[in-house]
């Protein structure tokens, strides 16, 4: 299998992340691309030339970051990163999208950052801007309530926090929130999110 993902992408961590957790990485290939450069290799495997892309040993693709995570969740028994059924099911996947919901709004900001200054919208960057806010504060009412295994929504609570580290330090989200900045400190540590700590 090939893993499409840029150093940088938070989406992109999630899936590496994963792959270490599962104990994967011998039957992975990865393949570092820059999506906002067309990589033709990238844009062959997916249309929307995103990251991370997944190539399948029999050629079929998978992407976004939700399907790939589970897909690698289950190819191997343990560690069960997605619960079967039940409730705690339904608990792991609404924390997984409130880590991506953060993930998205975060993304949108540094994007916006990066277009010409009379091209910005201080509207929109506001908004994204309180949504994390938010998103931020349920995270810290969720962190005491996380299975002592890791999980799916650990893995993007991590991949979530780590982004803002990188890209929107001046949010400065541990002051509000001791329970979110304590459980990321330890978290922060584990060899796959080591391993996977963008460059920059």
């Amino acid at each position: 299998m090939k893993l499409f993902y840029a150093d940088a992408s938070p989406y992109a961590r999630k899936a590496r992340v994963t792959v270490a957790e599962k104990g994967l990485d011998a039957e992975i290939d990865f393949v570092s691309c820059n999506p906002f450069d067309e990589a033709a290799s990238l844009h062959a495997a997916n249309p929307l030339s995103k990251v991370p892309t997944l190539l399948l040993d029999d050629g079929a693709v998978l992407y976004d970051s939700p399907v790939i995570c589970e897909y690698l969740d289950s190819l191997a028994p343990t560690p069960r990163l997605y619960p079967a059924s039940g409730e705690a099911r339904w608990i792991a996947l609404r924390r997984q999208a409130l880590a991506d919901g953060v993930l998205d709004a975060a993304f949108a900001v540094v994007v916006e950052g990066r277009r010409a200054e009379g091209e910005r919208s201080p509207s929109w960057v506001a908004r994204w801007t309180t949504a994390i806010e938010h998103g931020l504060d349920a995270i810290e009412g969720e962190v005491d309530a996380l299975p002592a295994a890791i999980d799916i929504a650990q893995i993007g609570f991590g991949a979530a926090l780590g982004y803002l580290d990188l890209r929107l330090p001046d949010l400065a989200w541990r002051a509000r929130r001791p329970r979110a900045a304590a459980w990321f400190s330890a978290f922060a540590e584990r060899p796959s999110m080591v391993a996977t700590r963008p460059a920059g």
